[in-house]
């Protein structure tokens, strides 16, 4: 886990982890992908300013499921 963590607090931690109902623990984890899938957008955006929304979809697909798996689904890129 986290080395910043007091070890007293990360078995609390653990512990309310392990009480939380199944839906609430999915809807933690979906927030936390929908973050990152913003910042990766964010970082696509910053880098190439002038991609058009398809061609970040297109990046964000590579970044996610690599060069190859992205050509097989979304055929060759630009």
């Amino acid at each position: 886990m986290f080395s910043d963590t007091h070890p007293k607090i990360r078995v609390l931690q653990i512990e309310w982890i392990r009480r939380m109902p199944p839906w609430k623990k999915f809807a933690i984890v979906d927030s936390l992908n929908e973050t990152v899938r913003t910042l990766a957008i964010r970082g696509i955006r910053q880098r190439h300013p002038q991609a058009t929304p398809e061609e970040v979809r297109r990046m964000l697909a590579e970044m996610i499921l690599g060069a190859e798996l992205a050509e097989k689904v979304y055929g060759r890129a630009w």
